[in-house]
């Protein structure tokens, strides 16, 4: 992986963040993979920040760079990709550290779930010896004192019968008790950052809604900085401060999940939000495209334009991601954002699934 960026080399923070505290911020990322003709840009200039105690949700769909923007945080993008742009933990510059020095903040600082349990973790090796094994790789101590920190992060995350859990394989164990090994894994390393990546994409409702609400609990007690990837934005409503809405390798929206889900201020944030299912059927559909960036028709000005309903001549130029309105924290790459927000507002009722402001109050 080739990163440009500025050295690090900072010593590790050691103190636990309070709550709100900046965590994590990435500003300007862009990850090129090829090279020559068959070069493909995921991620255009991307701003993130995590605060203690916060979940920030990224949404879109498939290929967007949800997830390319994670596991470039993480040092595990493919060998071959150029990442360039600034990723800071708590004031220590990430991109550019040697493979070693980053192992250093990977697991001990910044942890990863992802989408698939079942790949995850190693079917022939118990799930406890895997615990054990990260826990002892990424924080000093004895074997007793390991063995003391994963207990306590299994019955953090609820699985009662640490003992039965630690003894078993991963396929003597449900998928949801799985996802709960891999959140302890991360817990028992003392990560201050998880990225989530899908999470609850292969749980049954009522499981899915379990692992929404340890998550929620974790970041509370815990002070967790967590940023959750998910196509789904029912599930995000559910669970996340704020929302940052993702097309084409950019950031198109952003801002407070109730007033990002509740009024929209991007027509590709509206088409998502009209796509959800309901007992009648689906709303609406966004109009499709052809699924290999490569082939994706590459026009000037907005990238939305080619589906977007809204386009007028103005959209031939490429927008900004600009404050919506003055003094508040809601950002839209659109021309014509405040029209589509009024919009909105002018609509009866609101999206199923999607909280109401009231439900989100109270968070942080």
């Amino acid at each position: 992986m080739i990163m440009s960026g500025r050295r690090g080399g900072a010593p590790l923070p050691q103190s636990a963040p309070r709550p709100g505290d900046e965590v994590l911020r990435i500003d300007g990322l862009e990850v090129e993979f090829g090279s020559g003709p068959a070069r493909t840009t995921a991620l255009r200039g991307i701003d993130l920040t995590l605060h203690a105690g916060r979940v920030l949700g990224v949404a879109g769909e498939s290929g967007c760079g949800k997830t390319t923007s994670a596991l470039a945080v993480m040092g595990l993008l493919p060998r071959g990709a150029a990442v360039r742009g600034s990723i800071r933990y708590r004031g220590t510059e990430l991109l550019g550290l040697p493979e070693k020095e980053l192992r250093r903040y990977r697991g001990r600082h910044l942890a990863m779930i992802f989408q698939e349990t079942t790949t995850a973790l190693n079917p022939v090796i118990r799930a406890g010896d895997q615990l054990m094994m990260a826990a002892r790789a990424h924080v000093r101590g004895s074997r007793a004192d390991a063995r003391e920190r994963v207990r306590a992060a299994l019955t953090d995350v609820r699985l009662a019968d640490a003992d039965r859990v630690m003894a078993s394989y991963p396929h003597e164990l449900s998928g949801g008790m799985c996802q709960r090994v891999i959140i302890a894994m991360a817990l028992s390393c003392g990560s201050a950052v998880l990225f989530a990546d899908e999470p609850t994409t292969a749980l049954d409702v009522s499981v899915q809604e379990e692992i929404l609400g340890l998550i929620r609990g974790l970041v509370t007690r815990r002070r967790l900085a967590v940023m959750m990837i998910s196509h789904d934005l029912a599930v995000l409503a559910d669970v996340c401060d704020d929302i940052a809405v993702m097309y084409r390798g950019e950031i198109v929206e952003s801002g407070p999940a109730p007033a990002v889900l509740g009024s929209p201020a991007h027509p590709y944030t509206r088409g998502l939000l009209d796509c959800l299912p309901t007992l009648q059927g689906r709303r609406d559909t966004l109009p499709e495209l052809p699924s290999d960036p490569a082939g994706t028709p590459t026009v000037p000005g907005c990238r939305f334009r080619p589906r977007c309903g809204w386009a007028v001549d103005a959209c031939r130029e490429p927008p900004d991601l600009v404050p919506v309105l003055a003094g508040q924290p809601r950002t839209s790459r659109c021309w014509r954002s405040t029209a589509v927000l009024g919009h909105g507002a002018r609509e009866a009722g609101r999206a199923p699934g999607i909280p109401a402001a009231a439900d989100h109050e109270g968070r942080g």
